[in-house]
């Protein structure tokens, strides 16, 4: 999967009101990006980062400029926009990539499910021998001390795909957690206990249940130092439970 080229650099001022990314760019000049990111986003907004913008020509959009990639410190790329997992996640799993979830013929997007009224990332069908497996994908940019975390805050939404991922298993179907690990500086990833650990106990408890985990990490880097500007999930990442 690419990104949009060519991506512009430029050094983070502040994000603010969520949706809003002030960056300086290299000529000194200064743009407004959409930021495209609900969450807290911690560990990924450093003052002054180095950030790459994709630019869109589109002449109805207000702000032309979308935030895509930070460098979070010295060689540690994480691609903060939420638009992307899903596109990753689907790629690497046409693609082989995932055998967890091989051998699977269709594959859709956006279906609604579940009791709680909810929209499921991917739905994977029509495979030879194993029920369709609904997939929930999350994107993983918390990272400390080379393991990474997620959520990187409370997630009561979190929580309710993983109620509903439970219900499709106790269906007869596969309900999978798909953890795309966009952070160059995580070597694992768990439940971020420490800070939603309803989310950490329901996780579990999920999984007891029948529901698989796989997490998959990103290749970010390009050989020349800088962005690859492909995002490709390239090979699995641990998840640990234990607390």
């Amino acid at each position: 999967m690419k990104l949009p080229e060519p991506l512009v650099e430029g050094h983070l001022i502040r994000r603010y009101k969520r949706f809003l990314a002030d960056v300086r760019l290299p000529d000194g000049s200064e743009v407004t990006a959409h930021c495209p990111n609900t969450g807290s986003m911690l560990g990924c907004q450093p003052a002054n980062a180095r950030v790459w913008l994709s630019r869109s020509d589109n002449p109805k959009r207000k702000l032309p400029y979308t935030w895509e990639l930070v460098e979070t410190e010295p060689g540690m790329l994480a691609c903060i926009n939420t638009a992307r997992p899903n596109s990753q996640a689907r790629a690497a799993i046409e693609s082989g990539i995932v055998p967890e979830l091989g051998g699977y013929r269709s594959c859709r997007s956006e279906v609604r499910y579940g009791e709680e009224k909810s929209r499921i990332d991917l739905l994977l069908s029509a495979h030879d021998s194993r029920p369709d497996a609904w997939v929930e994908v999350k994107n993983v940019t918390l990272a400390e001390d080379g393991q990474g975390f997620f959520p990187d805050a409370v997630t009561t939404r979190g929580q309710k795909h993983l109620r509903e991922l439970m219900a499709q298993v106790a269906k007869g179907d596969r309900g999978v957690l798909f953890f795309v690990v966009n952070h160059t500086g995580i070597e694992t990833v768990r439940p971020a206990d420490h800070i939603d650990p309803k989310y950490g106990q329901l996780l579990r408890e999920a999984c007891d249940a029948g529901v698989e985990v796989v997490a998959y990490r990103a290749a970010l880097w390009g050989e020349s130092g800088s962005p690859s500007g492909a995002i490709t999930l390239v090979e699995p990442v641990p998840v640990i439970l234990e607390v």
